[in-house]
């Protein structure tokens, strides 16, 4: 069943558990994500952010994810992830996507909060749900100063203000593959979840320990950002899969395969199986 980020989310920061998004820029990744969703009883976010953009366009995305978003019989939403630009984020709207977010966060704190504000009030007008970002999640470049963290007073101001379903927080995460290990800021999450009433989102999920996202869930994140390591689990299964003369098709089952059973393990360690 097609739902919003505050269907799903509201739930897990209320249980404690966590929701991933799984961005699904072909079809065999929307099918082993959906797959999973539904053997493990989970619920899903599926979707792409502007930067993926170039493998599949929001179009041709909607026309093929909002429909299985339908059809599946667990709740998912359909997210834009890390949206730049407004036309973009209105185009995803008329699309179908039911859930957006809105990445200000290399402005400004006022910039920030008037940009977001006033995209929230759109989107919120016509039923979609709305993440943005405070603090900078950053790139994995590989050194320590990867992210400007986020401050819990200017969080519960931020959220305030700009009247966001979810916020997305920086507390050591990086962007991509880790080259090193990551020192996340588990006290400042605490401080942030007990400032915060919104659920809070952790980027740059894949990589971490499981410990990690165990502890990061307890602690307050509701939805966590996983793209790399289903991506590659797709490319894995392609380059073991393949033999001299075989075609897609012959590998395609073991792509949705492949990343079926990285979510699925990614859903239990969240703690989201059984909760659709």
């Amino acid at each position: 069943m097609l739902v919003n980020l505050n269907d799903v989310l509201l739930d897990a920061r209320k249980n404690h558990y966590g929701v991933g998004l799984f961005n699904t820029v072909n079809l065999e990744m929307a099918k082993g994500v959906l797959q999973a969703a539904e053997e493990t009883r989970s619920p899903v976010i599926i979707g792409s952010a502007e930067v993926l953009l170039p493998y599949a366009s929001l179009r041709e995305l909607g026309d093929m994810l909002i429909p299985m978003a339908k059809r599946a019989s667990v709740p998912v939403v359909v997210h834009y992830d890390h949206g730049l630009t407004v036309p973009k984020i209105r185009e995803a709207i008329e699309v179908g996507f039911t859930s957006i977010m809105y990445d200000c966060s290399n402005l400004s704190f006022e910039e920030n909060c008037k940009q977001v504000a006033a995209m929230t009030k759109e989107a919120h007008d016509q039923g979609i749900t709305v993440e943005a970002e405070l603090g900078h999640v950053g790139a994995n470049a590989g050194d320590s100063d990867h992210s400007i963290y986020t401050q819990p007073e200017e969080a519960l101001e931020y959220v305030e203000r700009t009247g966001v379903d979810a916020l997305a927080v920086a507390i050591g995460s990086a962007h991509g593959a880790y080259k090193s290990k990551p020192q996340l800021q588990f006290d400042l999450l605490k401080q942030l979840s007990s400032q915060v009433d919104k659920p809070l989102v952790l980027h740059g999920g894949s990589g971490l320990s499981d410990d990690d996202f165990r502890k990061c869930i307890a602690d307050g994140i509701a939805k966590v950002n996983i793209f790399t390591d289903i991506n590659c689990a797709a490319a894995k299964a392609a380059h073991d899969g393949y033999r001299e003369g075989c075609g897609m098709t012959d590998l395609m089952e073991d792509i949705v395969k492949a990343i079926k059973e990285a979510t699925i393990e990614k859903m239990k360690i969240f703690g989201s199986v059984g909760k659709a």
